[in-house]
């Protein structure tokens, strides 16, 4: 499982945004160097399918490989755990009842509702089945997103639910839902943020983003955030393209 869950209150840990449902491009950005990359089903252009090839190039590098799902439905989060994710992230966070859900849903029971089968990838498809169920718990990290007013008004209560490990913001969401989107120095912004990160650490969770601006790394490792995810494969091919043909065109008019 790359042990994860257990750098998180010890580590700064970097991860980027794998949007493409490509397995190359997984595979290049894992090699990178990564400690985690976030395959994204909710907003990504891979389906399913893509998903288990994306895991499958990821299983050799270093990169912890974390899913984020449309929901905190039981058999959405049980099915990609079977494929072998190594965390769930599930977004929009509105009540108790989400973080329950979603929390009970990366779990065996008696502790959660997760489906049980045997032979899954997560598995090795039955050959350690007993070891895996018996010990997931421990390895699977759980992401929820700080996304809505709802959430912000319950962070303490959504941070003391056994199983959820990272209170995650949502910059561009947050904001909006705030009425300042975009204006990461607006005081509500701050605010929020501050919030997110004292919640966290009086629960002995971890704090985690995505950065809204790369070059502001050390606005939030102060604050205490340290499960932070900066760019993504999309944007990395595209401003590869933008820059590759700009050189080429400033020499030829030169």
């Amino acid at each position: 499982m790359k042990g994860l869950k257990q750098r998180l209150l010890n580590e700064t840990l970097i991860g980027c945004w794998l949007n493409l449902g490509s397995s190359v491009s997984a595979e290049i950005v894992g090699l990178a160097g990564f400690d985690w990359v976030l395959i994204d089903f909710e907003h990504g252009s891979g389906t399913e399918k893509d998903v288990l090839h994306q895991l499958q190039a990821l299983e050799h590098t270093k990169a912890a490989a974390i899913i984020r799902v449309e929901s905190y439905e039981r058999q959405r989060i049980h099915r990609m755990l079977d494929y072998g994710a190594n965390g769930i992230m599930i977004p929009r966070i509105e009540s108790i009842e989400d973080a329950e859900r979603g929390a009970k849903a990366m779990r065996y029971q008696p502790e959660g509702v997760r489906g049980v089968a045997r032979m899954v990838r997560a598995a090795q498809y039955g050959l350690t089945f007993d070891d895996y169920m018996e010990t997931s718990h421990k390895d699977i990290v759980g992401i929820v997103q700080i996304e809505t007013r709802e959430s912000l008004d319950l962070l303490d209560d959504i941070a003391a639910i056994d199983g959820i490990d990272v209170l995650f913001i949502g910059p561009m969401d947050l904001s909006t839902a705030l009425g300042v989107r975009g204006q990461w120095d607006h005081p509500d912004y701050i605010r929020a943020i501050e919030q997110t990160a004292c919640a966290a650490e009086k629960a002995g969770k971890t704090a985690g983003i995505l950065l809204p601006v790369p070059g502001e790394l050390l606005r939030y490792t102060e604050l205490g955030y340290r499960f932070i995810a900066s760019g993504s494969d999309t944007g990395f091919v595209a401003q590869g393209a933008i820059d590759t043909i700009k050189n080429i065109t400033n020499k030829i008019k030169a």
